[in-house]
């Protein structure tokens, strides 16, 4: 397997939950379930957290996890991905992996596949997840991105729109419909050219920063992953995580 290092962007002020990577689950952070998680799947030469806030600098102390400061200027975790590996010394990644903060139960096998990828396609450059939806209502749902992919497992499209349209129900099949897992892995020097791209047209449409890839023809290959997401975007998501949490006797591993 390439040598891989994982990254763990974490903002303060999240405009739906400011302070949310310091939120706790089970008395502990959800920054650290992440972090612990991430560094007890064995997947990674390393693990950093990268920041732009003093409060999450210094929470990450307290339990000694790897933490560096970042620009405030970044618009996404990828750039700041990228600040990671160009200005702090970290033996050279070959794969970068972006894992989103408001992951608290990520785990080994959603990794794992994320990386294999590289593996079975020396090819690949970017690297994410995909998943089935089950459930219709979540279709039409603006906030679950939806993907389209070819024969190969290569993405198409991203959209918060439904994709596919369904023309013609009565004369086909319900056509499998997947949304996008957010954990992105990099090779290095694909990372650090796309954060050199200005926004287009279709990014600035959807709100959606890997249509800016796409439409500078970077190809975006996926895994499908039955893994569950429970990602934190709001208080209300933080209730069922510690509900989750509880109910399941989460540890980390």
């Amino acid at each position: 397997m390439k040598k891989a290092l994982a990254i763990i962007p974490a903002r303060y002020n999240s405009s739906r939950f400011p302070g949310k990577p310091l939120a706790k689950i089970g008395g502990k952070t959800m920054l650290q379930h992440v972090y612990d998680n991430v560094m007890a799947s064995g997947l990674f030469y390393d693990v950093v957290i990268a920041t732009d806030d003093g409060r999450i600098y210094t929470e990450a102390e307290k339990w000694f996890g790897k933490v560096t400061m970042t620009s405030p200027a970044h618009q996404s975790g990828t750039d700041r991905c990228a600040e990671v590996i160009n200005t702090t010394s970290l033996n050279d990644p070959e794969i970068v992996v972006n894992i989103q903060g408001d992951e608290p139960f990520i785990s080994f096998a959603p990794l794992k596949q994320l990386l294999e990828v590289f593996g079975s396609n020396k090819e690949a450059g970017i690297a994410t997840l995909i998943q089935k939806i089950k459930h219709p209502s979540d279709v039409i749902n603006p906030n679950i991105v939806k993907v389209v992919k070819d024969m190969n497992g290569k993405a198409l499209y991203f959209s918060r729109a439904p994709i596919p349209h369904i023309r013609d129900a009565e004369k086909m099949l319900q056509p499998a419909c997947y949304k996008h897992i957010g954990l992105y892995a990099f090779r290095a020097d694909v990372l650090r050219e796309i954060t050199q791209l200005q926004p287009g047209m279709l990014e600035e449409t959807e709100s959606l920063e890997q249509l800016r890839w796409l439409e500078n023809g970077y190809t975006i290959h996926t895994a499908e992953t039955d893994y569950k997401m429970l990602s934190v975007d709001t208080p209300e998501d933080l209730h069922k995580a510690e509900e989750f949490y509880l109910s399941n006797g989460i540890q980390n591993a």
